[in-house]
């Protein structure tokens, strides 16, 4: 047998929006700047060339009228003058005789006319050649001082960009902030709740991205709020309900205890065991009520199912009761359409109403039940020859625990007033429609639970 391995479990990466978004825009600004500054220093950089080229011409263009011819230049220039010169001019007759030279070195005699690189004494030259009727005329240009010179300028121009890339920087960093200023506000407000505060979140100022998810949050605790009231509701009602069954069986056990002869223990044990019976289905009934509330049922399993055959089996289960009170119970009529539901849960709703129906119906009286296609709805269909319930009393009985005074039906055990709350969960659960009316055929109540059919 090989030994099992224990994996270990997985550590959540932390993950921040906030971080998220800050990383991807610095990194965007910075690599913008560095980009921006990369294109602005060689566009100054060619723009200081072209600048330098045209002052070299410019200069050339300015000598073209000729200088008189004399001897040779001798070399007396001051040292000092000759490091202060940018540029070098030298300018010879056709002949070849050099008339003029602006400092003390001179460059190569020979240069084609136009623009050139020349390499002289380790040094890299750029020169310009212009030639006139009488004269050649040579302007150049050292390149490493002309590097220099393009380059101080380049980086005047990148200069600015290296200011702004951290101010923008610092601008991103506050308006990132800014912008998620209410999310931490809804962070925290959540993070102050206790457990059972339940109030909408505050909704002003977020953003379009954050609200729809805010305001859905707000309907989910508005849900659960009402779940709770409705919980705490049930509880109030359930406790109220059980005091007095347990009270009354509390007195019937005494009554037991002090019993005299066989008779009165025999009543006294009867009259316990009708109130256990009372207690026992209270609770049963507080158990499907509470199982079948529409904001507690969300764990039952829905799918297809074929009514008609649910129906069938409640009359099935209650045909023993029936029979017993001599009540003709029967399904008249089936249409074998299927609907998108609970089985159990509409098994249960179908149980109420025709055990209800049972019950307070008299002996020998009947009770039919059919289901019917109508339009787009299938029906439900249940009436009975009882005594029916008063119009204004309709309403009511679908509330739980109402019992309306004087009609519990003999030989039965008294009802709880939940039988009908129970079938108004279901239904409600269903998303179908409960009409309580009166039967014009056998004179009692007449109940329709609509469904839609499944498409």
């Amino acid at each position: 047998m090989k030994p099992m391995r224990l994996r270990a479990p997985r550590l959540r990466t932390p993950h921040s929006l906030r971080a998220r978004l800050l990383w991807f825009l610095l990194v965007a600004v910075t690599l913008t700047a560095l980009f921006q500054a990369f294109i602005a220093y060689r566009t100054a950089r060619a723009e200081a060339d072209e600048i330098f080229d045209y002052h070299m011409q410019q200069m050339a263009q300015s000598l073209r009228a000729g200088l008189p011819v004399a001897d040779p230049p001798s070399a007396t220039h001051d040292e000092d003058d000759e490091e202060d010169h940018d540029f070098v001019v030298q300018v010879w007759t056709a002949d070849g005789v050099r008339v003029f030279q602006s400092v003390r070195s001179a460059l190569p005699d020979r240069a084609l006319p136009g623009f050139s690189d020349v390499k002289f004494q380790g040094t890299t030259w750029r020169v310009f050649s212009l030639q006139s009727r009488s004269q050649i005329i040579q302007v150049a240009q050292d390149m490493a001082t002309r590097q220099a010179m393009a380059g101080t300028l380049a980086l005047r121009t990148v200069l600015p960009i290296a200011v702004m890339a951290p101010l923008l920087m610092l601008l991103v960093w506050w308006l990132v902030g800014t912008s998620l200023a209410p999310v931490a506000r809804v962070r925290n407000q959540l993070a102050r709740r206790q457990a059972d505060d339940l109030n909408e979140v505050n909704e002003s100022g977020l953003p379009d991205e954050i609200a729809p998810l805010v305001h859905e949050l707000n309907l989910l605790f508005g849900r659960v709020r009402q779940a709770f009231e409705a919980q705490q509701s049930f509880v109030a009602d359930a406790a109220h309900e059980l005091r007095s069954p347990l009270a009354a069986l509390k007195l019937q056990a005494l009554g037991l205890q002090r019993a005299a002869d066989a008779a009165a223990r025999d009543v006294a044990v009867g009259r316990l065991t009708a109130g256990i019976d009372r207690a026992t289905r209270l609770v049963e009934q507080l158990l499907v009520l509470a199982r079948h509330q529409p904001s507690t049922a969300g764990a039952l399993r829905a799918g297809p199912v074929l009514l008609a055959d649910l129906v069938r089996l409640g009359v099935a289960d209650l045909a023993p009761l029936a029979q017993a009170r001599g009540i003709d119970l029967g399904l008249v009529h089936a249409d074998e359409v299927l609907i998108h539901g609970h089985a159990e849960a509409l098994r249960i709703l179908i149980r109420n109403v025709l055990d209800n129906a049972v019950k307070y119906s008299p002996a020998g009286g009947t009770v039919d039940a059919e289901v019917r296609l109508a339009g787009a709805k299938l029906m439900l269909v249940v009436e009975d020859s009882g005594p029916g319930i008063a119009e204004n009393d309709r309403e009511r009985v679908l509330d739980r625990f109402y019992r309306i005074a004087g009609s519990d039906a003999p030989g039965t055990v008294v009802g709880s007033g939940l039988g009908l709350a129970i079938v108004k969960s279901i239904v409600e659960l269903h998303g179908a429609t409960l009409t309580l009316g009166h039967s014009e055929r056998l004179g009692g109540l007449k109940v329709s639970v609509g469904f839609a059919q499944l498409t």
